[in-house]
């Protein structure tokens, strides 16, 4: 008999199952995928660590979690500085100095100021309806129509003008020379990759993966006296309330036989005839590489409306599934036998760093 069953092997388990095993705990681990570490999962191709399901650098202001990511793993000091491509025409991100100077030629905070201000001032909605009105009010019409506009409704397959205001309250503007994408205190990759920082979580600790939780519910519960469940939450009740709305993302990755495909990791396409939302080169993840070996990978990246099937990614935060969600969590809440957790588990879009925070936390209390 174990004392948590833990569906699940990306962070959010990991990091619980790790904590209850030190606290003589007995854990099962599981995954209905092949491999641990869920969308974090990274694997070795042609000598790069290449991240699967997409881009994931850690960042964090919270010393306690960074220490604590810290004793799994090495990380490198890899810095976020996305170069934004529009119709030929390179910005950095997010909207700083560099972005301005290439967008207006102003050299000086104040001219950059001024700019933005002048638009924001012709343009201005007094309460903003959609999304489009909001960003105009935040950084004008040029940074909107270029960097904003294209992008965003590729990766919601939406037109801004159709939605919430909300969903932008605030969009970074420094007035710096600052390409710093998250501005964050603790930045970087482990030196050998995700899946070997979840290996070490998981070290000594019991994991079956090709194993579905919803598929043999009532055997793999008889196992256990709790349930650490981390997918989603509308599927572990069978969608009786109907199901929650996610975007996915779908990849196109290849092996290139050139050393240096784009010169950075990251290269959003913010126009809106590209049809995918950014190209990944996953050599430029290593801090300090100087184009090493003859090949590369890049991975394109396409926005797509979830279907049964394809992966969840980014929960679609508007009114009506935040109700929706609501009304499962009541569900949830009354299952005592059953611990809801991670970004599915709580429709959620959670950076590694809070996944970790709220893990840390939920198994402390139910340790205490």
């Amino acid at each position: 008999m174990y004392d948590y069953l833990i569906v699940g092997a990306g962070l959010f388990g990991a990091v619980f199952a790790h904590e209850a095993t030190a606290a003589g705990k007995r854990c099962l681990v599981i995954d209905k995928r092949d491999h641990i570490a869920g969308n974090i999962y990274t694997e070795d191709v042609e000598g790069i660590a290449v991240h699967r399901y997409g881009a994931h650098i850690f960042h964090t202001n919270n010393k306690e979690v960074w220490d604590y990511v810290n004793r799994f793993a090495e990380f490198n000091r890899y810095t976020n500085s996305p170069v934004a491509n529009y119709k030929g025409e390179l910005y950095n991100m997010p909207f700083n100095m560099n972005t301005f100077n290439k967008m207006w030629g102003v050299i000086t905070p104040a001219e950059a100021q001024a700019k933005i201000e002048e638009q924001r001032a012709a343009h201005y909605t007094e309460n903003p309806q959609n999304l489009e009105e909001q960003a105009i009010n935040l950084v004008g019409t040029d940074i909107y129509e270029k960097l904003v506009k294209g992008y965003t409704e590729k990766q919601w397959g939406r037109p801004c003008t159709a939605l919430p205001a909300f969903i932008i309250k605030r969009l970074p503007v420094r007035f710096t020379f600052d390409n710093n994408y998250f501005n964050a205190l603790y930045q970087g990759i482990p030196n050998e990759g995700y899946t070997a920082l979840v290996a070490n979580l998981l070290d000594g600790i019991e994991v079956r993966l090709n194993t579905d939780y919803l598929a043999d519910r009532a055997a793999l519960d008889a196992l256990a006296k709790k349930v650490v469940y981390t997918g989603p939450i509308d599927a572990y009740f069978d969608y009786k309330l109907g199901a929650l709305q996610y975007r996915s993302v779908r990849f196109e990755t290849e092996t290139l036989d050139m050393p240096n495909y784009q010169g950075n990791a990251v290269v959003n396409y913010t126009d809106s005839e590209t049809p995918y939302t950014r190209i990944i080169e996953h050599k430029h993840f290593v801090f300090g590489s100087t184009e090493p070996g003859t090949k590369t990978v890049i991975s394109r990246e396409y926005s797509a409306e979830w279907k049964p099937g394809d992966e969840p990614y980014y929960p679609v935060n508007d009114e009506e599934n935040g109700a929706l969600y609501a009304r499962y969590k009541e569900l949830a809440d009354a299952h005592s036998h059953v611990l809801f957790g991670g970004r599915l588990g709580e429709y959620k879009y959670y950076d590694m760093d809070r996944v970790i925070e709220v893990a840390l936390a939920r198994v402390r209390a139910e340790l205490a």
